[in-house]
């Protein structure tokens, strides 16, 4: 594996015409990644950016139906253009005709787009080498990556800072931005998501007839069960905000079905189910007046959002992966211990914080001042 000189990528620092992203998954981690891209955005406004992203999280980037490429506009706010992988389908037929196509046409498209610069975001492996295979002469990555030998991959190692994950993506995008004058504090900008009218107006058409007006989204799911806070306590929560006037809206996934029908059993009538699309997620938390969730996604989008947060947090450190930029309020047991291992036990310390202290800090949430939302 060859190297490129640092004059190469110096010229590239300057110019920066056209910049590929590489966060291939998943959701929390993609939406951890768009003040990055926000910061370059607003530094290089037109300047060609790119994202290389799997397929099922395309629509934080492009709304449905809207093209992936060409002219932004409100259905693709942030970049360019959108090329997307779908790995984990295409590892089960890597050698069939189809997936070959497939795997070809994207491929094509993304060095067709003669990139000058990668920045992985990711810092795995596969992420390393997609970046590297990108034809693109300079490639950036954090010194550190997550996978250590997706270094050996990158022609700029940059020195991730913060603790939060979203500041160290924002310092690796820093190294991009290093000869910009005068830029904007990084991060420092609301995330443009993108707007799908047909997405909107069903929503809004499904909240009117809930009544729902003034709510809040519980979500009780999350990636593993030790960041499960127990389902039936986020019923217990909905009946405690339905006594302030606020009305529950239980957001689920593919395969949380179990676990939003025991919240919904709990809540007594004061929480209804909601299954939503990636767009349609957008456009209902943007109305959400509270976020009620344990370490998830959905969590992050509503952060991002700004929308106020009480996170439930376990095994997982929220000074890393926290909500960040809008109000919050965190609870966690000095009992959790900080691991990533995929635990389906519920996490004891989590399990330790009760229903009441989460209504308390959510009534505490409610009765600050609310500042004014973005329009993102």
């Amino acid at each position: 594996m060859s190297f490129e000189s640092s004059r190469l990528d110096t010229a590239s620092e300057k110019t920066c015409e056209r910049l590929l992203i590489v966060r291939l998954s998943a959701m929390g981690d993609v939406i951890h990644t768009l003040p990055a891209v926000q910061a370059v955005r607003e530094a290089f406004p037109q300047a060609h950016i790119g994202w290389l992203v799997e397929e099922r999280w395309a629509e934080f980037l492009c709304a449905p139906g809207a093209a992936r490429r060409g002219q932004r506009s409100s259905s693709r706010p942030l970049v360019d253009e959108v090329h997307t992988v779908n790995l984990k389908a295409w590892g089960k037929s890597l050698f069939s005709i189809p997936t070959l196509q497939r795997v070809a046409t994207v491929w094509n498209d993304v060095r067709d787009a003669r990139y000058e610069a990668v920045v992985d975001l990711q810092g795995a492996m596969r992420s390393a080498a997609l970046a590297r295979w990108s034809g693109a002469r300079v490639v950036y990555g954090a010194a550190e990556p997550r996978e250590s030998p997706a270094s050996l991959w990158y022609t700029r190692r940059v020195v991730a800072g913060g603790r939060h994950v979203i500041e160290q993506n924002l310092s690796v995008a820093s190294a991009v931005l290093h000869h910009v004058p005068g830029q904007r504090s990084l991060g420092s900008l609301p995330v443009e998501f993108p707007r799908d009218p047909e997405a909107e107006a069903r929503i809004g058409r499904q909240l009117a007839e809930l009544q729902a007006d003034d709510f809040a989204i519980l979500n009780p799911g999350a990636g593993w069960g030790a960041k499960r806070w127990p389902a039936e306590r986020f019923g217990e929560v909905a009946r405690g905000l339905a006594g302030q006037g606020l009305r529950s809206i239980l957001n689920y996934g593919p395969g949380e079905e179990e676990l939003v029908r025991a919240a919904e059993a709990a809540s007594g009538g004061t929480a209804q189910a909601m299954s939503c699309t990636v767009t349609e997620l957008i456009a209902l938390t943007r109305r959400a007046r509270l976020f009620v969730g344990g370490d998830t996604g959905p969590l992050h989008l509503a952060a991002a959002l700004r929308v106020p947060v009480v996170g439930i947090y376990g095994p997982t450190d929220p000074a890393r992966n926290g909500p960040y930029g809008t109000r919050c309020i965190v609870l966690r047991s000095a009992e959790s211990v900080t691991s990533h291992a995929r635990r389906a036990e519920a996490d004891e310390g989590l399990v330790g914080i009760g229903s009441e202290e989460v209504v308390a800090a959510a009534q505490e949430l409610l009765e600050r001042p609310q500042r004014l939302k973005p329009s993102s």
